[in-house]
């Protein structure tokens, strides 16, 4: 022990020293370490994964705000801190929503700047407003780190809330990149998660300035706790769980269909036949097969007679199609009106029918539909999708459809990305079902976050998933969350495998983010009445 003690206090001198140089730095380069910080910490998620990175951007992030103390303007200090980290964080994360303009580049190319970096200095106002509010009530020791989590927890709460809700990247996702990771999810959901994690990457902030080994302890904490977690993750992986009687089939086809032809009218054909090529294989017998197609697969399939002659006579019996589509229907003034739809195909003794569909709720602003239509109108925007003039209309909210004897919940796209939104609460489904597009986005960290987020629907509920991308990434994903089979990005192929069963109802199923709520008020109790000596705010 004596042999390691040496090196140990090196070290924490070390970090001691860096501690002093970050809490010291003023001007820009303390914005610059904010900025850094940030982008370091976005490294966590996919798909470099570099988890200690975590660490890194919220220790360095926690003494920041223990600086601001010492501003004259407290709050304004830590907001200023709290933003920049915000906009390494998201300049760093959500970079690639920007491709979406170069698909249609004579058209909307002009925005990228002010999308790349716009964005970021957007959602960087909840991390300046979280670091700002957190300043008002700062204390010392561990009282500030559990302080910080739960506010940090709290505004990521509402960013996924507020203005429709963008709950991309919150910090429990860094967890997701595998199973192991995400199992507590079932418990108390992403927020849950991220609560959790927020306080294990700012806990080496809570000992940095004791003298010695002892400035180790926050460290040392740190990595007990994720050992927990994913000790915990292995045995929850590891408890016997139902088996499925192998009569269910889910067809997951992947076309890879370029986005450009994707959104071009005279091409439609075309890309019905890329993805009926990958449908058509024939089906064990008496085995019930779910082909499903992606996003906007089959744009007004209800209203295509010829198509649905087609897919009578060449999809295998005993199949039912579950197909991204759009859907056109006219208002009470006779002016279209369209939606982004899921379609259920099923055989009637007429042939193969439109016999259920699903409409897209939880849009994307700017991207299917224009808010503000009017004055945006007027300044010469418009919505990325070419669908009718002010783009499509919401539906109703969540549904549970039913087909050949199973219940699942359908969702579309960015739908995949709200905790506890996947279906309507006491209407539990066997399975779950996404459609998205992520070809707007290229090879880029996007399509890989996306599928992250999905998983964590998978663990959140306890039910499987199948989920079909026009360009990747397709998968099946069981009720733990583990992926059974993908088709990598940028590859055309199907996924043909059992649907696996669904698991008991989860903790987090029954009462959603109640968990998480407790949690957090735990974690404000804690920090007022551990005994942390409260720092000066103003």
């Amino acid at each position: 022990m004596n042999f390691w003690r040496k090196p140990l206090a090196k070290f924490a001198g070390w970090l001691g020293d860096g501690a002093i140089w970050v809490q010291a730095a003023k001007g820009w380069r303390r914005r610059l370490i904010a900025f850094f910080a940030g982008a370091a910490a976005a490294l966590s998620m996919a798909p470099v994964y570099a988890l200690p990175l975590l660490a890194v951007g919220f220790t360095v992030l926690v003494l920041l705000i223990d600086a601001s103390q010492n501003h004259a303007r407290v709050r304004l200090s830590a907001f200023a801190a709290g933003w920049f980290f915000g906009f390494g964080y998201f300049l760093a994360g959500v970079y690639w929503m920007s491709f979406s303009l170069f698909v249609q580049a004579d058209q909307f190319a002009w925005m990228a700047p002010f999308a790349i970096l716009g964005v970021p200095a957007f959602l960087a106002i909840f991390s300046g407003a979280a670091c700002a509010a957190a300043a008002v009530f700062w204390r010392s020791g561990w009282s500030r780190v559990f302080w910080f989590a739960a506010v940090w927890a709290a505004v990521e709460y509402i960013r996924g809330h507020i203005f429709t809700g963008l709950p991309w990247n919150l910090a429990g996702q860094a967890f997701a990149g595998g199973a192991l990771g995400a199992q507590t999810a079932a418990w108390y959901g992403a927020y849950g998660l991220s609560l959790v994690a927020v306080l294990l990457s700012a806990s080496p902030a809570a000992t940095l300035s004791q003298n010695g080994v002892r400035a180790l302890s926050g460290i040392g904490l740190m990595l007990t706790g994720v050992i927990l977690l994913f000790a915990v993750g292995a045995v929850r992986l590891a408890l016997p769980e139902p088996q499925g009687d192998g009569q269910t089939l889910v067809r997951i086809v992947q076309p890879n269909i370029p986005q450009r032809e994707k959104i071009q009218w005279d091409m439609w054909s075309k890309n019905f036949n890329r993805q009926l090529e990958h449908s058509t294989a024939p089906a064990p017998p008496g085995v019930q097969t779910f082909i499903i197609w992606p996003e906007n697969g089959a744009p007004l399939l209800d209203e295509a007679t010829s198509a649905l002659a087609v897919l009578s006579r060449d999809l295998p019996d005993q199949s039912v199609l579950i197909a991204g589509a759009v859907r056109r229907e006219r208002d009470e003034e006779d002016d279209e009106r369209f939606f982004n739809s899921i379609a259920i195909v099923e055989k009637t003794p007429e042939g193969m029918a439109v016999t259920d569909h699903y409409d897209k709720h939880h849009l994307v602003p700017l991207g299917e539909y224009l808010p503000f239509y009017d004055l945006l109108k007027a300044i010469g925007l418009a919505q990325l999708t070419p669908y009718g003039d002010a783009g499509f209309m919401a539906g109703g909210g969540p549904r549970v459809l039913h087909a050949a004897g199973s219940a699942f919940a359908p969702m579309i796209c960015y739908e995949a990305i709200f905790p506890g939104a996947s279906y309507p609460r006491g209407a539990r489904p066997d399975w779950l079902v996404v459609v998205t597009n992520d070809a707007w986005f290229g090879d880029t960290s996007g399509p890989r976050q996306h599928l992250d987020m999905a998983r964590l629907r998978s663990v959140e509920a306890g039910l499987p998933m199948a989920r079909s991308a026009n360009t990747g990434v397709s998968a099946l994903i069981d009720g733990k969350g583990r992926i059974l089979a993908r088709l990598k990005l940028y590859t055309a192929g199907k996924i043909d495998a059992p649907l696996p069963p669904p698991l008991a109802q989860t903790i987090y199923g029954r009462f959603g983010d109640w968990i998480f709520l407790v949690m957090m008020a735990g974690f404000i109790g804690f920090s007022f009445h551990s005994g942390g000596k409260r720092q000066r705010s103003g």
